[in-house]
């Protein structure tokens, strides 16, 4: 079967209605995967992501959709309803785009506040690992925070970064440094797990019509809600009036923004493994600072 019968096919299984694609536009959706808008003959339209078999990321799609099912289910922020999957493909709800409300900002601090309290777990990780980009993110349950943050996002990232600098690396030697006094910064979180969306820079948040805040392409997992502002604060396009409005609805505790400094070096480490030295003078600024 082609790529297009097979999303039918499943478009058709999921929906309960007989699907045919006429019409496919390209359409924004990130630099990994091939994204498109598809209009059926019964005037239906879906947003289809995809990539080849070659690329070999068992389990991307299946996350994603897992984890916009669990984003969508306290019914506090807008997520594109998942309709089906495959090794290759997701199939999604379209929205349509407008304007962010004058009052953006603060509906998504105050939304993403309401979903971090609504989705409390007792243990860190996820159902399965998954993504943050083309990197895999290991998601294996653990009881404490300081231990997860340590093994399985710090320790796993700098291992990556082993195999390709020396080892008298100023990065690494200090990377090290930083994993031996993380408890120091995280030894008295005692909060519970949250879900995040656990990729939520400005290039995966939008307004629908109605200028309310969507968000999209996930990499969740139940970490420490904090974790979440770590991207958050990478690129801009949150404010201050987003973190007033989340701190109005949980406040965060003493001590936040040098917890956050380590939350962005995740991702600053995950853009120099993917994109190369452009960010190594971040990262090691950011490793310098907490050290």
């Amino acid at each position: 079967m082609t790529l297009q019968s097979r999303i039918e096919a499943a478009i058709s299984a999921n929906t309960n209605q007989h699907a045919r694609i006429i019409d496919s536009l390209i359409a924004h959706g990130g630099c990994i995967n091939d994204s498109r808008i598809v209009a059926l003959i019964d005037g239906r339209r879906f947003f289809i992501k995809s990539h080849t078999p070659v690329e070999n990321r068992p389990g991307f799609f299946q996350a994603e959709y897992e984890a916009l099912l669990l984003l969508a289910q306290p019914n506090v922020i807008q997520v594109p309803r998942p309709i089906a999957y495959d090794d290759d493909f997701i199939v999604l709800e379209v929205f349509d785009a407008g304007n962010p409300a004058s009052d953006w900002q603060e509906q998504m601090g105050r939304s993403l506040a309401n979903l971090h309290k609504f989705t409390q777990k007792p243990q860190f990780g996820f159902i399965r690992d998954n993504y943050l980009g083309t990197n895999i993110q290991i998601n294996t349950w653990q009881d404490n925070w300081l231990t997860f943050w340590r093994e399985q996002r710090l320790a796993c990232q700098l291992k990556m970064l082993a195999t390709k600098m020396d080892k008298d690396n100023p990065l690494l030697i200090n990377g090290d440094k930083l994993l031996c006094k993380l408890d120091s910064i995280l030894g008295d979180i005692e909060e519970p797990a949250v879900l995040l969306h656990g990729d939520l820079w400005s290039g995966n948040a939008a307004a629908d019509k109605q200028g309310k805040p969507v968000i999209f392409d996930p990499a969740s997992y139940y970490g420490h809600r904090e974790a979440e502002m770590g991207m958050m604060r990478l690129f801009g396009g949150f404010d201050a009036r987003c973190d007033a409005a989340y701190a109005e609805v949980w406040p965060l505790q003493e001590g936040y923004e040098q917890r956050i400094i380590l939350y962005r070096l995740y991702h600053e480490l995950n853009h120099l493994l993917l994109f190369g030295r452009s960010y190594y003078q971040a990262c090691l600024s950011s490793i310098n600072a907490l050290c």
